[in-house]
């Protein structure tokens, strides 16, 4: 029993522990695969517990313990690949499990210098450029190919050492586990490039890791009287566990700061971000002197879609609706969800009452052919009220009670006798009707 790796195991059982609670609270792919990886690590320690049994028994442990090793890396790095959901890239998985696995089995059973070793090594280059290249005309990314050369460099490097007498299968294995670590730190930096502590530890920390293999080596090599414990090779270990744990946690943060902010049906912002923006919109006008329009939007028939088809085709309606509208204004104009079947749109400058007027029109075409639901269409309607600061209200309060106004008038098609400000636009659930203002 090698019991050297018993404070190890330990250590990462109780990390991984840890994980497990953090990914419980937060729970999506990426962190269930981190979870699989970690538990790969825990077999990876677990296995060289027994690396020097005599016979089968300790060499069987020594390539558990490598092939959790590389596993875990391959898990890592996959779970940071943002085509994950496409079909190649799940082969190109599969391609990347079997070419090291195969190659790990081969270099610990076969003899030195066996020929075995040629094609398994060229597997590392063989496999993931053919689904490349297979893929090529339905999927391309920058990242696959960064993969593509990494293990393309990989397999020449192997054919070139692997059959060194004495360290060719040191320097072979070195070489497996580098590539692949060095995978995950290039993956997460793809995936995670932001200035977060969560990001910046669990790069550094792979970084760190890939590096162990080829620094341990060279220290043996070029300094054999310096001596370093070997807990201190595993400490990039502890790092990428707390860095991944950081980033479950600050992505739980944003989550949550998200929910607070954001209709969770539609995603839309809600009552409280709208109100924010439409107050920096205002601020905005007013420094500048310049004009901003609200536009609140109230679905016709939205109860009796409810009541007769349910709740579901109606929270349909809605997500169909806020993604309709969201896909008409400009990024830097806001559509809210600010009530159950009330929209709001927050219109900066440049803008106009004529514009204003132009994108409640178009708001109101978009809902004039039937809505595709699932097993249901429907066709529904609504009602525009349109303010415009600072001309028909000075300031936030009477701009959203202008704009509510008009379009309580407009679906009730009773026009303010009198008022002369922005028009009432209003739709029915036939042709849609523009209703121009009486004076």
């Amino acid at each position: 029993m090698n019991w050297s790796e018993l404070p190890d195991l330990t250590a990462v059982a109780l990390l991984s522990c840890a994980f497990a609670s953090v990914t419980r609270r937060s729970r999506t792919p990426v962190s269930g695969l981190w979870l699989t990886g970690w538990i790969m690590i825990v077999l990876h320690f677990g296995a060289f517990l027994f690396d020097r049994l005599p016979g089968i028994w300790g060499s069987l442990a020594e390539i558990v313990g490598l092939i959790s090793l590389v596993w875990a890396g391959i898990l890592f790095m996959w779970a940071s690949v943002p085509y994950r959901e496409q079909i190649s890239s799940r082969w190109m998985l599969v391609a990347m499990v079997a070419s090291n696995t195969i190659y790990l089995v081969t270099i610990s059973v076969a003899p030195a210098g066996s020929r075995l070793l040629v094609p398994a090594a060229a597997l590392f280059a063989a496999l993931p450029l053919g689904i490349a290249v297979v893929a090529l005309r339905n999927f391309n990314h920058p990242l696959r190919w960064v993969t593509v050369s990494l293990y393309t460099g990989l397999s020449i490097y192997l054919l070139s050492v692997q059959d060194r007498p004495g360290s060719g299968p040191e320097l072979a294995l070195n070489g497996v586990l580098f590539t692949v670590y060095l995978g995950c730190c290039i993956h997460f930096w793809w995936m995670y490039r932001r200035a977060t502590a969560g990001a910046f530890i669990t790069i550094a920390g792979f970084l760190a890791w890939a590096n162990v293999f080829t620094v341990a080596p060279a220290m043996q090599t070029f300094l054999p009287n310096v001596h370093i414990e070997s807990e201190v090779w595993n400490l990039p270990k502890y790092v990428v566990a707390v860095g991944m744990i950081l980033l479950l946690l600050e992505d739980q943060i944003e989550h949550n700061r998200h929910l607070a902010l954001h209709d969770p049906l539609t995603g839309l912002p809600n009552r409280r971000l709208f109100q924010d923006r439409l107050a920096s919109a205002l601020e905005r006008a007013r420094r500048t002197e310049t004009q901003a329009a609200l536009l609140v939007i109230d679905l016709d028939r939205f109860k009796l879609v409810n009541d007769t088809l349910g709740h579901h085709v109606g929270d349909l309606l809605l997500q169909r609706v806020g993604s309709l509208f969201a896909g008409r204004v400009r990024r830097s104009d806001t559509v809210a969800r600010t009530g159950g079947d009330e929209f709001s749109v927050v219109l900066e400058e440049p803008t106009s009452r004529n514009e204003a007027f132009h994108v409640g029109e178009s708001l109101l075409q978009l809902l004039k052919n039937p809505l595709d639901l699932g097993d249901q269409t429907v066709r529904i309607g609504a009602s525009v009220g349109v303010a415009i600061f600072p001309e028909d209200a000075p300031t936030m309060e009477s701009l959203c009670i202008a704009a509510d106004l008009r379009m309580y008038d407009s679906k009730h098609g009773s026009p303010r006798i009198g008022d002369e400000s922005a028009p009432i636009m209003s739709g029915t659930v036939g042709p849609l009707k523009l209703q121009p203002e009486s004076r």
